[in-house]
């Protein structure tokens, strides 16, 4: 389908949710389950992802194993899923559930959001033929894709005692499939695996930006390491589509959908569904909220890496949308990612073409905090947008705009000399400068945890809403010994702004000075380059403890991928 045509749809339909069925729809003699397989580690997981927001039965028909959608499960037939009991795979309705520290994933917003946009094409008894999704996952946080396959490196004895845990997460997403069918012909139903999502990578990220194939193995430097992720990740989904396809008897290649990492290997994920038909990259999850928010047990919160249960569900409506896009409506898809750059004649300013899946182009810094790190007479760093010279020293930016619906001008502070090339990347966790600390002094103890607050020297409530907005953020000092907090709660206080904290999370336990120059940092890397999809959310925002965003829908704009190093060709001739 024509993507200009599909977007033109979608803004029709407003940003309104998809609201399910009056009636239960529930699975019955006849029906098609329709299994989505995931596969990855702490993110598919739902690490820390607590208080789960999808508690109950949302209404859509979707359907999990009575076991969970966590079906390998450390210490219960890990290395052995043919002897999970056959009770546990009865079918049951879609619901987020705990287990320990592990909460929501992406299988409501995901399931949800795919049948959602499947019924709304559809009209009369073509909906009553709709499939119901069967979400499983067999993954583990913290895992390699070498550990997650079917080499199973994590039963190798080099591998470390506390990173053992039994293995078997391959042969367990196997076994699933095989239940799934004895399920579905036990019920008078047929089963099929719709698509592949693959959420891992961090876990094979090296320490200089390469990649580290085992636990054991020396790092890859950059260039090789890429592409051997990719030829693994390609790998990886061929014999998943094989052995899935020999159970199910489905013919042609599963697809398989994937976010883009954080770090190396998300160039990496990239580069494998340019190289590879069926690998769909959905897009960066930098916009959704972090597990800083969550609220796990014994009073902690979550790790920045992770995702709050919001998170979560928000972005498995993002990979429904675009598996719905790819699966239901024929689309090529792309995300939103750079094409080709070059210089201005005058060497003043940096154009940028852009595949946008929904034009134009947005440089948002109202949902997303404006990113920038000022320089003297500019920016080293400007909505996410770095450019390097050819000796790797930062090029000024005077400003970064829309110049049309899929191009973006950079201006930059001087002109690039003649004899000079440069390169653009995308991405910075830095949001804007706070100034000095003005006083630091004993703050009131909220949840029985002791807090601090930081005074600064004036008013920053502007430049905080979008964090605020969302939620949890960071504090970061630019000056003296490196210190970093969350910060909790931010308010007005005779005309200046006071940020509170827990001294407890003080990263290494460093305090902060006053005098110190500090920032306002998110939990990841992000730029403010977005496009305009207006495709309506499932699910709204159900968290209610943090942020101001409880009960309203989840946007579902594509934002541009995280780039490194986009080489700036010579500018044309007049």
């Amino acid at each position: 389908m024509n993507t200009s045509r599909s977007c033109f749809l979608l803004a029709a339909i407003g940003t309104s949710l998809l609201m399910p069925p009056a009636n239960s729809v529930e699975p019955k003699q006849g029906d098609v389950i329709a299994g989505i397989w995931l596969m990855g580690q702490s993110l598919c997981d739902g690490s820390e992802s607590l208080p789960v927001v999808s508690s109950t039965d949302s209404g859509w028909g979707n359907v999990m194993f009575r076991r969970g959608v966590r079906t390998w499960l450390p210490k219960d037939h890990s290395a052995t899923p043919e002897k999970r009991p056959a009770e546990q795979f009865q079918l049951v309705p879609l619901h987020a559930q705990t287990n320990g520290g592990l909460g929501e994933t992406v299988a409501n917003g995901l399931a949800d959001h795919l049948k959602a946009s499947l019924l709304a094409m559809k009209s009369g008894d073509e909906k009553a033929a709709s499939p119901h999704y069967l979400v499983a996952c067999a993954g583990q946080g913290g895992r390699q894709i070498q550990e997650l396959s079917s080499a199973d490196l994590s039963n190798d004895p080099r591998t470390p005692e506390s990173r053992q845990h039994g293995g078997g997460y391959y042969r367990t997403s196997i076994d699933d499939a095989r239940r799934a069918k004895e399920q579905a012909a036990a019920l008078g139903m047929t089963f099929e695996v719709a698509a592949l999502y693959w959420m891992q990578g961090e876990g094979n990220g090296g320490p200089t930006g390469g990649i580290v194939p085992t636990r054991w193995d020396a790092e890859i430097p950059r260039a090789e390491g890429l592409k051997w992720y990719r030829d693994q990740l390609i790998a990886y989904r061929k014999q998943w589509s094989a052995d899935l396809r020999a159970i199910t008897g489905q013919r042609g290649e599963l697809p398989m959908f994937t976010y883009q990492t954080l770090g190396p290997a998300g160039d990496a994920q990239l580069m494998a569904a340019d190289a590879d038909e069926s690998i769909h990259m959905v897009g960066p999850h930098y916009a959704v909220p972090s597990a800083l928010n969550s609220r796990t047990t014994l009073g902690r919160h979550g790790d920045a890496i992770h995702l709050s249960a919001d998170g979560e569900r928000w972005w498995g409506e993002q990979v429904g949308k675009v598996m719905h896009r790819v699966l239901h409506r024929g689309e090529k898809w792309q995300p939103l990612r750079p094409g080709s750059a070059r210089l201005d004649s005058s060497r003043e300013s940096v154009l940028i073409e852009f595949h946008v899946p929904c034009p134009p182009l947005v440089l948002d810094t109202e949902f997303l905090p404006r990113q920038e790190i000022a320089t003297n007479g500019g920016f080293s760093s400007l909505a996410g947008f770095q450019v390097l010279d050819s000796s790797g020293a930062t090029v000024s930016l005077a400003a970064v705009e829309v110049a049309a619906p899929t191009q973006l001008r950079i201006r930059l502070a001087q002109a690039l000399p003649a004899d000079q090339i440069c390169t653009v990347s995308y991405g910075h966790p830095f949001t804007s400068a706070l100034g000095t600390i003005a006083a630091i002094r004993t703050g009131p103890e909220t949840d029985e945890q002791a807090t601090e607050e930081i005074v600064l020297g004036g008013s920053f409530a502007k430049q905080l809403k979008p964090l605020t907005d969302e939620g949890v953020f960071f504090a970061t000092n630019t000056s003296g010994k490196p210190a970093r907090v969350p910060i909790r709660l931010v308010r007005e206080e005779k005309g200046v702004t006071v940020l509170r904290y827990e001294p407890r999370e003080l990263r290494d336990g460093n305090a902060f000075s006053v005098g110190e120059s500090i920032v306002a940092q998110r939990s990841f890397s992000y730029g403010n380059l977005r496009d305009s999809d207006h495709e309506p959310s499932t699910h709204t925002f159900g968290d209610a403890a943090y942020g101001t965003r409880a009960g309203k829908p989840y946007p579902l704009w594509n934002w541009c991928v995280l780039f490194s190093n986009l080489l700036v060709d010579a500018p044309l001739k007049k």
